[in-house]
C-alpha cells in the first residue's frame, strides 16, 4: 500500500508549522484540514497555507493541478473529533509539552480509525514517550518537518520502540508523493537525525566563541560560506570518501583532542540567557539586534531555500 490509501488527513495546529504542513499534503492530493482551537485561528491558518502556496506558484514550485486540488480542499477549523475520525493521517503540531502531547495522542488513539497513522510534528520529545498512553501504539510515530515546511525538503520520520515498520513506510512513500526528502530515524533517540547534526555544530560553534577562538560573525561566516556552502549537493560521508578516509581519520584525531566534548552546552549559552539576551525576540543574543533586521535575515534564508529548490532534484 502506497500513498493512495489516504485521503484525507488532519492537522493539528495553526501556527509556525501546521499551514505548511496541511499544505504540503494537500499539494500531495491529500484533502487535508487544519485544526485550531478557535475559529480565528483556524482562518488565520488557512490565510497562512494559501499565502505559502500563492509563493510556491510565483516560483514555478506547485505543479497548477496540484495547486488547484490543494486551493479547492484545503480547509480548516475546530471540529477536532469529526476530523479525526475521518482521517487516514493525522499530524500533531501542538506546543511541546510532554503531558499534553500524551493526553491528546490518548484522545486521538480513541477516536481515530484502526488503519490511521497518528504522527507528531515534534522536534525532540521522545515519541515512545508520547505513545506510551495509546493503546495501539504501532501506529504513532513521528514526522518531523523542518521550519518553513512548505519550503524545506526534510522530513525525518521517527520510530519509537512500538512503531509498525510497515506504517512507518506507508507514511514514507505518502511525504515522498508530496515532494519531501524523507529520512527514517530507525532509534527513538534525543534529537532524532538533523537535530542531532545541528546541536553538535551549534555545541562546538558556541565553545569557540566562549574560548575566543573566532569572533560571532567569523564563525557564522566560516559555517554559511565553508563547509555549509556545499552540504546541500555534498554530504558529509560523501566528502570523507572522497577525501580519503585515512586523512579524514587524521584530520579528525587531531582536532577531537580539543572538540568540546562535555555532556552539557557551553556555559557561554547560560551567560547569555541569565543576561537576558535571549535572541532576536529580545534585541539581543550573540548578535545585537537592535542593529540588524530578523525578518530581513528570514527572507534572506527563504529566497536561498526557494532558489535551491528550482533547482532541485
Amino acid at each position: 500500500m502506497g500513498f493512495e490509501r489516504f485521503e484525507r488527513a488532519a492537522v493539528i495546529g495553526t501556527g509556525m508549522m501546521g499551514p505548511g504542513i496541511a499544505l504540503t499534503l494537500s499539494l500531495g492530493g491529500v484533502w487535508a484540514r487544519l485544526i485550531s482551537r478557535s475559529e480565528e485561528g483556524a482562518r488565520e491558518g488557512l490565510r497562512k497555507a494559501h499565502e505559502q502556496l500563492a509563493t510556491l506558484e510565483r516560483h514555478a514550485l506547485a505543479a497548477p493541478e496540484r495547486a488547484a486540488f490543494a486551493r479547492e480542499t484545503l480547509s480548516a477549523g475546530t471540529d477536532l473529533e469529526d476530523t479525526v475520525r475521518q482521517a487516514e493521517l493525522v499530524v500533531e503540531s501542538a506546543p511541546e509539552d510532554m503531558a499534553f502531547k500524551q493526553a491528546l495522542f490518548a484522545q486521538l488513539d480513541a477516536w481515530a480509525r484502526p488503519e490511521t497513522i497518528l504522527a507528531s510534528n515534534t522536534s525532540g520529545l521522545s515519541i515512545t514517550e508520547i505513545a506510551s498512553q495509546c493503546a495501539s501504539a504501532g501506529r504513532v510515530m513521528t514526522a518531523h518537518f523542518w521550519n518553513p515546511p512548505h519550503l524545506m525538503p526534510l522530513v525525518e520520520i521517527v520510530r519509537g520502540a512500538k512503531t509498525d515498520a510497515v506504517l512507518a513506510e506507508q507514511l514514507r512513500t505518502l511525504l515522498a508523493h508530496c515532494g519531501k526528502a524523507v529520512v527514517m530515524v530507525k532509534k527513538d533517540r534525543p534529537g532524532q537525525l538533523g537535530n542531532r547534526l545541528q546541536m553538535a555544530l551549534w555545541r562546538e560553534a558556541i565553545y569557540i566563541a566562549q574560548e575566543g577562538i573566532a569572533d560571532i560573525e567569523d564563525i557564522d561566516t566560516a559555517a554559511k560560506l565553508g563547509f555549509g556552502l556545499r552540504l546541500p549537493v555534498y554530504g558529509m560521508f560523501e566528502h570523507a570518501d572522497m577525501v580519503g578516509l585515512t586523512l579524514a581519520n587524521a584530520v579528525l584525531a587531531n582536532a577531537a583532542r580539543d572538540l568540546y566534548s562535555l555532556p552539557s552546552p557551553p556555559v557561554l549559552l547560560a551567560q547569555k540567557i541569565e543576561a537576558g539576551e535571549t535572541g532576536a525576540a529580545s534585541g539581543r543574543g550573540f548578535y545585537d539586534w537592535t542593529r540588524r533586521d530578523a525578518a530581513a535575515v528570514r527572507e534572506r534564508r527563504d529566497a536561498f531555500v526557494l532558489d535551491f529548490l528550482q533547482n532541485w532534484r
